[in-house]
């Protein structure tokens, strides 16, 4: 059979493909992004460093060059600045010598280079230290954005009177040059974040590559061709495959199981049927006629009883969940067989017990601890006591009656399919038979000794559930 499994296309958010692609690519994205304003902010800062650092030693050349004459100007020999455009106008290199005002508040531009033509640097008045140096921004000649570092100095023949030196350079072209740089960082990391989500999309494809491997593996399971996963596959995988082989594994058991119980039914009934059958084709037996169908009736019955207690057992048996809390289970019990052997007026000792779970399905604990106090009852001269505990992860319950008890040669006979060491009352042979087939089922047992109180004890050893689920 074709598989019918869809396809789910790349958009939706279903697939495991798409979100891992889409956490890629937004770990991607916001990495880049954060990256690229990282470079971009770290290059800046690295560039007007270094031109703070190139108008600074312009300052420093142009303080060394500083001189006063004897009228107290000051006066700069333009042929010792090293750097031309100090002398072409407009050049975008500037320097300007103000003379500050004796309490520094007010400076009068009284010197500057011929680069600034008319024009003069407008500077914010600013209190300075002698010889402390101060950086900042303003506007030049032709409306330009300017970097300015400036000095106050003195001489020692205008003591009084205090110099403030500016040098400042054009900003535009160093502002071009970061522009083109992240320009050119976000088409690199652009780029780069192509090729990372493409590695991303062949890391994708190529992880979850084995999981359409393990999907052709389940359609061969599903169309019969393979009764268990079959095939090499990553070690994350490995512990799924195996949980998934182990539930194959049980229901093929539960299946074959199914099967040997229909089989062993279909036969079990076979000789009740047999027997009516030929007694309604001779007429000399069918004068006993109704009596023999009533008689194998019952027989067939004891037969479905049995056949279907266990098959359910093995069923259930093992499946993940199973939990059945004791007490409710035991008083429901006792309250049926207190009605069922009212004539006998027994007496049913059953202390409360604690929270003690049975790890398997409570019709089966219902039939184990039925057949055991029904027969105890039957048995018992006067009373009848019920007990449990639970060790680890095992549950015992014990039941004890003052009845006649079986001796010990006959105790594994009282266990075996049939056999009733009773005769004399009702019964089919089959209940302790039940109750050792469901316990061996859950992988427990049933025990019978002598009673302290002179009956028979049977000792039910069933798995135990944790007390909270």
């Amino acid at each position: 059979m074709p598989s019918t499994t869809a396809t789910r296309p790349w958009g939706r958010t279903g697939s495991l493909r798409f979100r891992l692609l889409a956490a890629t690519v937004v770990a991607l994205s916001v990495a880049l992004v954060l990256a690229g304003l990282l470079l971009g902010g770290l290059f800046r800062e690295h560039v007007m460093r270094q031109f703070e650092t190139a108008l600074t030693n312009q300052l420093d050349q142009l303080t060394a060059r500083l001189e006063v004459d004897a009228q107290g100007q000051p006066q700069i020999d333009e042929q010792r600045l090293s750097d031309p455009r100090w002398e072409r106008p407009y050049s975008g290199l500037y320097w300007q010598i103000d003379q500050l005002s004796p309490d520094g508040q007010t400076r009068n531009a009284v010197l500057r280079s011929r680069s600034l033509w008319d024009d003069s640097l407008t500077l914010q008045a600013d209190a300075l230290h002698d010889g402390q140096r101060h950086v900042h921004q303003g506007i030049g000649p032709q409306g330009r954005p300017l970097l300015m570092v400036e000095r106050t100095v003195r001489t020692s023949t205008t003591p009084g009177t205090g110099w403030r030196l500016v040098v400042a350079s054009d900003l535009a072209p160093t502002e071009l040059a970061v522009d083109d740089f992240n320009r050119m960082l976000a088409l690199s990391l652009a780029g780069l974040g192509l090729l990372l989500v493409l590695a991303a999309l062949a890391q994708v494809t190529v992880g979850l590559a084995p999981l359409k491997a393990l999907q052709g593996a389940l359609n061969r399971v599903r169309d019969g061709h393979e009764p268990r996963l079959q095939g090499t596959f990553p070690d994350e995988l490995q512990p799924m495959i195996h949980d998934f082989n182990t539930v194959l594994d049980r229901n093929a058991e539960t299946t074959a199981r199914a099967r040997t119980q229909a089989g062993n039914l279909a036969h079990a009934l076979k000789t009740p049927l047999a027997v009516m059958a030929q007694a309604a084709n001779h007429p000399a037996e069918r004068a006993s006629l109704p009596a023999l169908v009533s008689e194998q009736v019952a027989v067939a019955q004891r037969q479905l009883d049995w056949h279907l207690a266990r098959a359910r057992a093995a069923v259930t048996q093992g499946l993940p969940g199973q939990r059945t809390e004791l007490e409710p289970v035991l008083q429901g019990l006792l309250r049926v067989m207190g009605k069922v052997h009212a004539a006998r007026a027994l007496h049913w000792r059953a202390p409360a017990a604690a929270a003690l779970f049975f790890a398997g399905e409570a019709q089966d604990l219902q039939d184990m601890l039925g057949n055991l106090l029904d027969n105890a009852g039957r048995l018992a001269t006067t009373e009848v006591a019920v007990s449990a505990e639970q060790s680890d992860d095992r549950l015992l319950i014990t039941l004890d009656d003052d009845g006649p008890g079986i001796a010990p040669e006959q105790r594994s006979a009282a266990l075996a399919r049939g056999i009733r060491l009773d005769e004399s009352g009702p019964g089919s042979g089959l209940g302790l038979h039940i109750v050792g087939e469901l316990a061996d089922l859950y992988g427990g047992s049933l025990e019978l000794d002598q009673s302290p109180l002179g009956g028979l004890r049977a000792q039910l050893n069933l798995p135990a559930a944790p007390a909270s689920a």
